[in-house]
């Protein structure tokens, strides 16, 4: 007989080893997707890896439990959020304004934003993880994983229905980390690429299948309608913004830097519009179950007042709300300050006061909207996959068209690059209260699904920020010292690209020196409004397809490199679904076995991400792994691209026949 779960006031969860074991990763994992970041655009969520080093290190020891586990990931999460800054701040180097990263001033932008994240989330829990029907699919992911590797899974039908789990977990983490190190050799590829021509005028396209497993299985966890919606928008990206912007170009460059070219210094803007209008769309929505989250959190903040605190579910129980807005208050002051000093120190000494108290109201304003929004895109297709640069970029042209209108008239024009790096930092300010939210709510879910205390998760992501905080400052000034960022002058050949910030602090100066093309982002706002449209009467007429606005301009603003393997997933999980329903005596089980493999998958990669990460980080080389050369690269797609193909079909088939011998839920 399986033995009684402690009681809630016994067990463990929020503890000294938990904390200690979070913190410690938080720094790993901080460093490797600092590097990784700068060099690739891409940062890695590190939930679920955090998750598995968690559940191997606290097996050894006594009394830990699920939810202790649970913790340990939420404090390291901060690890893979709190790395998004490096989307924003290198610009500082690169448009001139700093020589290094300042610590003090750095760590208070990464630490007061990332507290400012989590109190924003407290009252949005309500109304984006409890009363929703958002995916949420790494924190299911992440929930899956826990649940089945510390064997407290009180779903489980059977012991042989959780030894399957298990066996879905390891075997899709062993298949994707192999691949992972395979691909990292170079006889596979990492993706599968090709750019063409459209026409006779020199129009040209592309795409480009990212060969990974992380991805795919992001697309069995979101579901076919948002992968649907994401296919739409990279249709429109690259069928038709691509192809028509590209005859603007200039013809002498390869057909692939063309449509590269065109892709990121056109259809960006356009993507970044529609998902802008869709935001604000999304935000109107969510107005009235926010309201109703704030109630809720208010109400329980009476209940505890009124001595009734055993009365509210421990699995609702919020840091109180007075508290919440208490620390609110206390990250505005120091943020005034740091807003207003900035200021004096560029020579914008005149405009301190406007400075402090509209880059106040500014946080205060888009860091709700953006921690809303983030926190539903997470909700809709996870952290990783949600376009924070995409965040970044409305908020630098919001904060450089409020400094245009409120401050440059009264400054010189050499004043102008003080105020380009002002709307920078601001921005980054604002960017790390949206990619804490972003990660938070996640968090939450995953905590929902565990049977965790929320405040306690609160709590401990508070210390997790505070860690990750405390790293990325020297991390950053390490790399900057020992690489440099591309466009900075004097840099070496092996430069990290920091394509995000290079591209955010050229919107900057370009919307302060007037020289941005509207026309771009005009016809993004048009698209997002078309698609709106589309989604309500699809709302209205339909009961299951939908088209996520917000999915759809993640489409036409990330690169096919990031959307289309995500779309192949949420295909093939949807396949699987359906003929776990025709043919399987069992097939919520089978279904269920497919969310495990999927999330396998997701571990598998993310881990030994990091693995490689520090590899190359450490050896100084791009490819310290490779065995072949970049001759062998297109038989290299080919082999990669069958490889991935024939695991996949491997895998589906076995767990699809697992299924039929496992316990119905």
């Amino acid at each position: 007989m399986k033995p009684s779960a402690p009681s809630a006031s016994s067990r463990a969860e929020l503890t000294l080893r938990g904390l200690v074991i979070g913190i410690v990763i938080t720094v790993v994992f901080t460093a490797a997707n600092v590097f990784f970041g700068l060099k690739a655009g891409l940062t890695f969520a590190t939930s679920i890896p955090a998750a598995v080093i968690s559940m191997a290190i606290l097996r050894a020891m006594k009394n830990s439990t699920i939810q202790e586990n649970n913790i340990v990931q939420t404090v390291a999460s901060a690890a893979g959020t709190l790395s998004s800054i490096i989307f924003v701040l290198p610009g500082m180097i690169m448009i001139g304004w700093w020589a290094d990263f300042p610590f003090w001033t750095s760590f208070a932008i990464c630490a007061l934003g990332g507290i400012l994240g989590v109190m924003y989330s407290i009252p949005l829990r309500r109304a984006l993880v409890t009363d929703t029907d958002l995916p949420y699919p790494e924190g299911l992911a992440c929930a899956e994983v826990l649940k089945v590797g510390t064997g407290d899974d009180a779903d489980a039908g059977s012991a042989e229905e959780s030894r399957a789990g298990l066996l879905a977990v390891l075997w899709g983490s062993i298949v994707s980390a192999v691949f992972a190190v395979v691909v990292a050799t170079q006889v596979f590829a990492s993706d599968f690429v090709r750019n063409f021509r459209v026409n006779d005028k020199g129009a040209v396209s592309g795409f480009d299948f990212n060969l990974s497993f992380a991805l795919f299985a992001i697309g069995h966890l979101v579901g076919l309608s948002v992968g649907i919606a994401m296919l739409i928008g990279a249709v429109i990206g690259w069928g038709w913004g691509v192809p028509h912007y590209s005859v603007l170009g200039d013809m002498s460059q390869s057909v692939a830097d063309l449509a590269n070219g065109t892709w990121s210094h056109k259809v960006r803007f356009v993507g970044a519009g529609a998902i802008g209008v869709s935001a604000i769309w999304t935000l109107a929505k969510l107005v009235k179950p926010v309201i109703t989250g704030l109630t809720s959190a208010m109400a329980a903040s009476r209940v505890r007042k009124a001595g009734n605190a055993d009365s509210l579910p421990r699995t609702e129980r919020d840091i109180p709300i007075g508290i919440v807005g208490l620390i609110t208050l206390a990250c505005f002051v120091p943020i005034a300050w740091l807003l207003g000093y900035f200021g004096s120190i560029s020579g914008l000494g005149d405009q301190v006061a406007v400075l402090a108290i509209g880059g106040v109201a500014f946080v205060v304003l888009m860091g709700f909207f953006v921690s809303t929004v983030c926190g539903y895109m997470a909700g809709l297709i996870g952290s990783s996959n949600s376009p924070l640069s995409g965040v970044g970029i409305l908020v630098v042209i919001a904060a450089a068209l409020l400094l245009v209108a409120f401050v440059k008239p009264h400054v010189s024009p050499e004043e102008g690059k003080a105020l380009v790096a002002f709307a920078l930092f601001i921005t980054s300010v604002v960017f790390t209260v949206a990619a804490i939210a972003n990660n938070n709510l996640q968090d939450l879910k995953t905590g929902q699904l565990v049977d965790a205390t929320p405040w306690r998760q609160q709590v401990a992501l508070v210390i997790g920020v505070i860690a990750g905080a405390a790293v990325i400052p020297p991390v950053l000034n390490l790399l900057n010292k020992a690489y440099g960022f591309v466009g900075v002058a004097g840099v070496g050949a092996h430069a990290l690209p920091a394509p995000q910030a290079g591209l955010i602090s050229a919107l900057a100066q370009g919307v302060i020196t007037n020289n941005i093309d509207w026309s771009l982002i005009i016809t993004g706002i048009g698209i997002g409004v078309g698609i709106i449209v589309i989604d309500e009467i699809l709302a209205r007429t339909t009961r299951n397809m939908r088209v996520p606005p917000l999915a759809v301009g993640l489409g036409i603003y990330l690169p096919t490199v990031s959307t289309l393997m995500v779309v192949v997933g949420s295909v093939v999980g949807w396949l699987f679904d359906r003929r776990a329903d025709r043919r399987s005596k069992k097939p919520e089980a089978t279904k269920q076995l497919g969310v495990l493999l999927a999330s396998g998958l997701i571990v598998g990669e993310s881990v030994m991400g990091v693995v490689i990460a520090f590899i190359v980080g450490f050896s100084g080389k791009a490819a310290p792994l490779a065995l072949v050369g970049e001759s062998f690269g297109d038989a290299a797609q080919w082999i990669g691209g069958i490889a991935f193909v024939v695991l996949v079909a491997v895998m589906y088939r076995w767990i699809a026949r697992m299924g039929q011998g496992t316990s119905a839920r």
